[in-house]
């Protein structure tokens, strides 16, 4: 089976080099991509464009950031083999992106590399979870992985944008040293945490928090917290 990936990021490649270590042959597209993005992609062959990549490959693993999902599945619409989108998008995101494919499966990752939890759903989602077997990424078939992605990310990222927000506030009402000394050691270290991972990989949250967002507005919840959370993560 020759699998195609889109594109090697930090966690694209972690699922990249799984699929090698299960004995998958990974193809990748280096055209217009950047040099650590090659780096990442040593492990993978290299078939140049994205038309040559869905030309070999069986199936197709897209792992982008949340906003390009849509575009990414758009322009491989038509695309006959298996399409998985594995970002981290809204139920109704993920229908539209399988919308553009006779066969799909919703996937969702949880974790971080290099071991993250690949959550997958869909008529073909044993297909793919078997494709991870003997890997170091656990492949687990469930009803709605999207909407588990988001439900997981909504308190994971979302209670850390609130606890950056927290601290923006007191600093800006003057009592932040109060407020410090009343935080127990652990929620000092998550706000450290938060930090560094907003610092990081902030710019990607926002997406992932309007997509979080549009689908508590589906179910009829509350859409503002995570609203706000985005604008966290992109003034941060």
């Amino acid at each position: 089976m020759k699998i195609g990936l889109i594109h090697p990021g930090e966690m694209g490649a972690a699922i990249g080099k799984a699929l090698v270590a299960a004995g998958q042959v990974v193809l990748w597209a280096s055209e217009g991509r950047s040099e650590p993005t090659r780096a990442r992609a040593g492990s993978f062959v290299d078939v140049g464009t994205v038309e040559a990549l869905a030309a070999q490959a069986g199936v197709i693993v897209s792992v982008v950031p949340p906003h390009a999902a849509l575009d990414v599945a758009r322009a491989l619409s038509g695309y006959d083999g298996i399409y998985v989108d594995a970002n981290a998008v809204a139920p109704a995101t993920a229908r539209e992106v399988g919308g553009c494919f006779a066969r799909f499966v919703d996937g969702g990752i949880i974790g971080g590399p290099p071991d993250p939890h690949l959550y997958v759903s869909g008529s073909e989602a044993a297909t793919v979870a078997a494709l991870f077997s003997g890997s170091p990424v656990e492949a687990r078939v469930v009803s709605n992985a999207s909407a588990l992605k988001c439900a997981y990310a909504g308190w994971s990222k979302g209670s850390a944008a609130l606890l950056l927000e927290m601290r923006a506030y007191a600093q800006a009402t003057g009592v932040w040293d109060d407020l410090a000394a009343e935080w127990p050691a652990a929620t000092h270290e998550r706000l450290e945490a938060a930090e560094r991972s907003a610092a990081k990989k902030g710019w990607r949250w926002v997406g992932e928090m309007e997509e979080i967002a549009t689908a508590l507005g589906e179910e009829g919840l509350p859409r503002g917290f995570h609203e706000a959370a985005a604008e966290m993560y992109r003034s941060d």
